[in-house]
């Protein structure tokens, strides 16, 4: 079972430790947003992707509501209220062989407010982050 690897992720989303985040990615990792068609591959554009998620939905309102592991990894259900919006939604986490680096991070949000308001203000926060 994958502890290690969702310890440390369970860490990164309390601690905000960007670091800790960039060595627990694989550098093949593969990110998969509820808003972006294609999969985005590699650790830099997963690290921004998952970086910038933390800080639009990683607020004080931010929960794990369920948990759901395997031997490969774990599905977190999640909430948060933002812009008087409840977000649900879940984070489909495979960890590699030895259980020590996530592989790959696929978000799925509802309902379809929330993926508006998410494209929004995830759209705004990587283009901060772009400079």
């Amino acid at each position: 079972m994958p502890i290690a690897a969702l310890d440390r992720w369970r860490d990164y989303m309390k601690t905000h430790d960007r670091a800790a985040l960039w060595e627990l990615l694989d550098p093949e990792a593969v990110f998969e947003s509820p808003v972006v068609h294609t999969p985005q591959r590699g650790r830099e554009i997963t690290f921004k992707y998952l970086a910038s998620a933390e800080k639009v939905l990683g607020g004080p309102g931010f929960r794990y509501v369920g948990e759901w592991r395997s031997d490969t990894g774990a599905v977190l259900e999640f909430e948060n209220e933002i812009e008087g919006i409840t977000i649900n939604g879940v984070d489909i986490i495979t960890f590699s062989d030895d259980g020590a680096r996530i592989v790959h991070f696929k978000v799925m949000v509802r309902p379809l407010k929330a993926i508006n308001l998410l494209h929004r203000l995830m759209g705004e926060q990587l283009a901060k982050a772009a400079g």
